[in-house]
């Protein structure tokens, strides 16, 4: 038995005209697994946590396996007698519905094969599926109207692209404890043998890598702070750390694996990619990047710079400074980067700069900043890699006499709060204590000049959160200047101060 599309008149084709190409299908796969299903209802479960109904070819197969599945999950028993008064009829030339279920039935010999049968209809659904979004990128293209822009389109084509692979397997559901307890143990080796033992990316800033084992996959670490703190000067140090510090190895089957540090992702909203590069140079050189940008530099400051330009050259490090990017553009291009070059980091300064993918107004925006978080968490997960997220404080901390943060003072804090697996707040007291000099000559100025002493160079990061790993304070050392985050020096060895 082997049913045809439709049992139309085949005729002689002509020379002159191109052949017909019917869509990806394979009906004997589909006759085959619904046998085996009709035959032990067990077969409808090796099928159903990828299978559905509208992955079949044929319209009359369709209902044939959402009947039986139906009857199968209230637990009743799938069969022809019971399935023909559901079935409804159609066009099978000369057999009926029901003729046509119990021959299903009575040609199926096993249900072995039933997953493999199931794997090449799902292929199929996901080919015609493709040439689906095919023709619709063609025809939109042809038929565009002039303000629609092709950037626009190419961008919508990609998110359906990406759905699509996301969609398009049928792995993933349960797995033994086994595979979970050696994926455990990978890590473990993994980390024994990376540098710093770390079972995570290195940050390049010791102590906050030992709070944290490191950046570990699939995390989203949410950096906050007030203005002025240095979040994006943290998130710039540990994105160069980690490009510098990569080195991959090519695997047998011919992709490259990080196995040290990684290529980094920085979509950098606020700032452009040449005040990037400032700031790294200025870290790196020692040289002010207010300096930099003035030319306010010897030429034996101006050869370190060129020196040290020709070094970063080839750091993998990818910066995106395209403003009012929406969350749908950001996925889109990160995984774009994961595919065309590789991506083991992400850093995105900042969530607030972040639009939703609708068009919501800014009676929304809690619903908007709640959508964008999600999707971080969900790319995270997906590229398998870390995702560092910058985000704004609240107002409301200016108005405590403690100035160090909570995470009630996060802008919109209940996503960011909830999504977030790592929060670190950035706290320098010396920021505050700058603007609050006593008039000199006073005893106030006396005990001012002596907290300043104290915090001069110092900052805080503030793990308020950890999903797999304590929280605490790690101090660090911070040099304004440079913009420059490092491990703090040791007592007895202050930096030069200047008020």
């Amino acid at each position: 038995m082997a049913l045809t599309d439709s049992n139309v008149l085949k005729l002689a084709p002509d020379p002159g005209t191109p052949a017909y190409r019917s869509a990806p299908h394979n009906v004997e796969a589909e006759q085959g697994l619904l046998g085996a299903i009709l035959i032990n209802n067990d077969a409808f479960y090796r099928v159903s946590d990828f299978l559905e109904g509208k992955h079949f070819y044929l319209k009359v197969h369709q209902e044939i396996y959402e009947t039986s599945g139906s009857l199968i999950r209230m637990g009743k028993l799938a069969n022809p007698v019971t399935l023909k008064t559901f079935v409804t009829e159609a066009d099978l030339g000369a057999m009926t519905v029901s003729q046509y279920i119990a021959r299903l039935a009575a040609e199926a010999t096993t249900i072995i094969n039933a997953v493999d049968y199931g794997r090449t209809i799902y292929d199929h659904a996901i080919r015609r599926d493709l040439i689906e979004i095919g023709e619709e990128v063609v025809n939109n293209a042809y038929d565009a109207p002039v303000d629609f822009a092709p950037r626009a389109q190419i961008e919508d084509t990609e998110r359906k692209l990406y759905a699509l692979a996301e969609t398009g397997r049928y792995d993933g559901g349960f797995q033994g404890f086994s595979q979970a307890m050696k994926v455990a143990l990978d890590m473990a080796a993994n980390a024994y043998q990376r540098d710093g033992k770390l079972s995570g990316t290195a940050t390049g800033l010791r102590d906050l890598d030992v709070k944290m084992g490191g950046l570990q996959r699939s995390d989203l670490i949410v950096v906050a702070g007030r203005p002025g703190m240095g979040k994006t000067a943290l998130a710039t140090n540990i994105a160069y750390n980690v490009a510098k510090a990569y080195h991959g190895e090519v695997q047998p089957d011919g992709t490259m694996k990080s196995v040290n540090g990684g290529i980094v992702g920085f979509f950098s909203c606020e700032m452009s990619a040449e005040q990037l590069a400032t700031r790294i140079l200025a870290e790196q050189t020692s040289i002010s990047s207010s300096m930099i940008r003035r030319g306010g530099i010897s030429q034996s400051e101006f050869d370190k710079i060129r020196d040290y330009t020709i070094q970063l050259q080839h750091l993998p490090l990818f910066v995106d400074e395209t403003g009012g990017l929406s969350i749908s553009q950001l996925t889109a291009r990160a995984r774009r980067l994961k595919r065309q070059k590789g991506l083991d980091l992400i850093v995105v300064d900042y969530i607030q700069l972040l639009q939703g993918s609708g068009k919501r107004g800014n009676d929304n925006r809690v619903q908007e900043v709640t959508e964008i978080t999600t999707s971080l968490k969900a790319l995270a997960k997906e590229l398998n890699i870390p995702v560092i997220a910058l985000s704004q404080l609240s107002r409301q901390v200016e108005s405590r006499d403690d100035k160090h943060p909570q995470l009630s003072d996060l802008r919109e804090s209940g996503s960011i709060e909830q999504d977030a697996d790592v929060v670190l707040f950035v706290y320098r007291e010396e920021y505050y204590l700058q603007n609050k000099e006593p008039k000199m000559g006073t005893p106030e100025h006396e005990k001012w000049r002596t907290e300043m002493d104290l915090a001069f160079g110092k900052a805080e990061v503030i793990v308020a959160k950890q999903r797999h790993g304590p929280t605490g304070t790690v101090r660090l050392q911070f040099e304004g200047l440079f913009t420059r985050f490092s491990d703090l020096v040791e007592d007895g060895h202050v930096p030069m101060q200047t008020y």
